[in-house]
């Protein structure tokens, strides 16, 4: 058993002149936790022996960190990689011979306290000086300031005191200067910086590279960081983006008082998110949040021209025109409109997709191509998909209600 040195003061660092290191102050830092702009991999050792979770052996963690590391330096669309277990401190490392201090009637929690007690106050309690809580401490008047000073270190025993040489081995080592763990399992955090002009790029080639490594036996490797966040974004935009196509729905249902045809308008949503998507695929642009932002802004802009056109079709209706006629007068209406008007959003968006915006087009860019191939996509659906099924379902309808009205003059 290795008992590390410190400084357990509450609230200070570690003192440079005393034996310690960091290393006593163990952090419990969860695999969630994302920095702007950076993203973090944390690489989990366990280990399970019938039924419960063992300690990890810390050589394979920092293997395992090892082989990441030299990986993310080669990944594509990265700045630089780094590692918690990268920086070294040293420190006294105090082994405790089992069987010998068991020999003199003490244990290694008791050899630890006793170590401990000599080379840092202990903390017995608080005093009230005029209105004000200090901590009380009880320090060793000559504490051990070198190796040779802290094996001399006395260790009262059941038959004297023995120097602590005696019952352990007090050598030089180095360590990490922090210690991470989460649910009790040790862990490394790898941090890569992505390049700051297309962070999806960066998440999706380390992704890629993770998923690629073979790790040794009981290491496991996990993503957090800006990925993490990511993924959690584009569950809460794709959510987003249904309700909003309910509430359209909803809207349209009140305004054309029919359950059919707004379905029919929202034909154009799904047609408009693959022209979507083609045009990023072309452009070689990953999909991201602003992409998915983009989809969102979709459904409410590639619904409108479908709503223009079948609400003029519907009135022509209404004064006696046939299903064909109705459609073939209202389309010759609304086509230039409609190609006015997304035309001229395409224009708007044009600087915006050629990268034109500078440092921000990380996220501009893959926003104005989603909605450039959704405008393009959708506006087609609406000139040519939308009045073909318009004019099959209303068809029908029409059909029927003539065969009903001649039923009624024969009748």
């Amino acid at each position: 058993m290795g008992a590390v040195l410190g400084d357990h003061r509450r609230g200070r660092r570690p003192d440079p002149g005393a034996v310690g290191h960091p290393e006593a102050t163990r952090r419990a830092q969860g695999p969630g936790r994302a920095h702007r702009r950076v993203v973090g991999w944390w690489l989990r050792r366990q280990q399970r022996h019938r039924g419960r979770r063992q300690r990890a052996d810390p050589s394979a963690a920092r293997t395992a960190a090892s082989q990441v590391l030299r990986e993310m330096r080669t990944v594509d669309d990265t700045t630089g990689a780094t590692s918690n277990l990268s920086s070294a401190e040293p420190y006294l490392a105090v082994r405790v011979d089992r069987e010998k201090a068991a020999a003199l009637g003490l244990t290694e929690t008791q050899v630890g306290g006793i170590v401990a007690a000599s080379v840092s106050p202990r903390d017995t309690g608080t005093v009230e000086i005029d209105d004000a809580s200090l901590d009380v401490y009880i320090a060793a008047p000559s504490p051990p300031k070198t190796i040779t000073a802290l094996r001399a270190l006395l260790v009262p025993t059941s038959t004297g005191p023995v120097p602590l040489s005696d019952v352990a081995t007090v050598e030089r080592a180095e360590g990490p200067t922090t210690v991470t763990t989460s649910d009790a399992v040790r862990t490394a955090t790898i941090t890569v910086t992505p390049d700051a002009s297309n962070l999806g790029a960066a998440v999706q080639s380390v992704t890629t590279a993770v998923d690629q490594l073979d790790l040794p036996k009981g290491a496991s490797a996990s993503i957090g960081g800006v990925a993490s966040s990511q993924t959690s974004a584009f569950s809460q935009l794709l959510l987003a983006a249904l309700v909003a196509i309910l509430i359209v729905y909803v809207v349209m249902v009140a305004t054309f008082r029919s359950l059919l045809q707004p379905l029919l308008l929202l034909v154009s949503v799904p047609f408009a998110a693959t022209g979507a998507i083609l045009l990023q695929i072309a452009s070689g642009i990953p999909l991201g949040v602003a992409s998915l932002i983009g989809v969102l802004m979709l459904v409410g802009i590639v619904v409108t021209n479908a709503i223009v056109l079948i609400d003029l079709v519907n009135q022509y209706r209404r004064r006696g025109l046939r299903v064909r006629e109705a459609l073939v007068e209202g389309a010759t209406r609304r086509l230039r409109p409609i190609l006015m008007t997304a035309l001229a959003t395409i224009f708007a968006l044009v600087p915006m997709a050629i990268g034109l915006t500078g440092k921000s087009g990380f996220i501009s860019q893959p926003l104005a191509l989603v909605v450039i191939g959704g405008l393009v996509s959708s506006t087609l659906l609406t000139l040519v998909v939308l009045p073909a099924l318009y004019y099959v379902v209303e068809r029908a309808r029409e059909r029927r209600a003539d065969r009903r009205a001649a039923a009624a003059a024969a009748g």
